[in-house]
């Protein structure tokens, strides 16, 4: 049994052709505003999420439209994902008004209240403790909304993330804390500031659960966040999941990223692009022909 097929069983051939589109959507997407963006015509900041897609597409397909997220800086995907206009989305990172923030918020600051995205954050782990009180909006409220907020192994130990989980945790909360572990927080390994085995097993010590998966995976990216969102809509609290994942580019665009092996990249973009793997499952399984897909 493939890494695919063993969830595959979840969905409908429409669900799954709509997944494979929305990756290729946020790769097209990324492609395209590095160009522009090297062409001085997008302003700001420009971290590019390819290599990630699969975690933006299982997360947000495994959420309801008016559930709500909070990303970061790389969140093109994660919005893209949720339902954001992609038309305003290009406007916004290139400073026109018809932008979603009117042009002055950037690629850092995407926020669309109608796809339930309560914003991007500049600030490394603020989103965290955001989702959190969208949560406890939701408990006080009596709605049946969950909240999800995306981060990266950085923030991880960021003060905003201890303190955001514990709160959760201990008012059990409708939130799910989704970590895209890329291994390297700027230009600094992951291996190198986290001693523990993962970043989900620290789920324990706040007593909620902790999971770890393939964030290359979209299926299996859905499954554990559908879980995860039902269980919290159910009053079964927050869950803390780490997607291994893999960023192709440097953290920002014209990063040299000179601390990366070009023996490392490579290996990740032959064996482990999200989008090729996926679409080589479904022509092998027969769900699509290639000319269909």
């Amino acid at each position: 049994m493939s890494d695919y097929e063993k969830y595959a069983g979840q969905h409908d051939k429409t669900r799954l052709g709509e997944m494979f589109l929305t990756m290729n959507i946020i790769r097209c997407f990324e492609e395209n505003v590095k160009y522009l963006y090297q062409k001085n015509l997008c302003y700001g900041g420009m971290h590019l999420c390819v290599g990630e897609e699969a975690c933006a597409v299982g997360s947000c397909f495994a959420l309801r439209k008016d559930d709500k997220i909070v990303t970061s800086h790389r969140g093109h995907g994660h919005c893209i994902a949720k339902g954001v206009s992609v038309r305003r989305m290009v406007a916004e990172l290139m400073a026109k008004k018809e932008g979603l923030c009117k042009g002055r918020g950037g690629s850092m600051h995407i926020l669309d209240m109608s796809c339930g995205v309560l914003g991007a954050q500049g600030i490394v782990g603020a989103q965290i403790p955001i989702a959190v009180g969208a949560a406890l909006s939701a408990k006080i409220r009596g709605l049946d909304y969950v909240s999800a907020a995306f981060f990266g192994d950085g923030a991880s130990n960021i003060g905003y993330f201890h303190e955001g989980v514990n709160m959760a945790a201990a008012l059990n909360l409708p939130v799910i804390f989704i970590c895209s572990n890329n291994g390297y927080a700027v230009s600094t390994s992951y291996k190198k500031f986290v001693k523990s085995e993962s970043i989900a097993s620290r789920g324990e010590a706040y007593g909620i659960e902790g999971i770890q998966a393939d964030g290359n995976n979209v299926l299996e990216v859905y499954d554990v966040v559908k879980k995860a969102a039902d269980k919290a809509r159910s009053g079964g609290g927050p869950t803390l999941i780490e997607l291994i994942t893999y960023r192709w580019y440097g953290h920002y665009v014209g990063d040299p990223c000179d601390y990366r092996t070009r023996e490392e990249e490579n290996w990740w973009k032959s064996n482990k692009d999200p989008i090729k793997n996926f679409g080589d499952f479904l022509v092998n399984n027969k769900t699509f022909s290639k000319d269909e897909l």
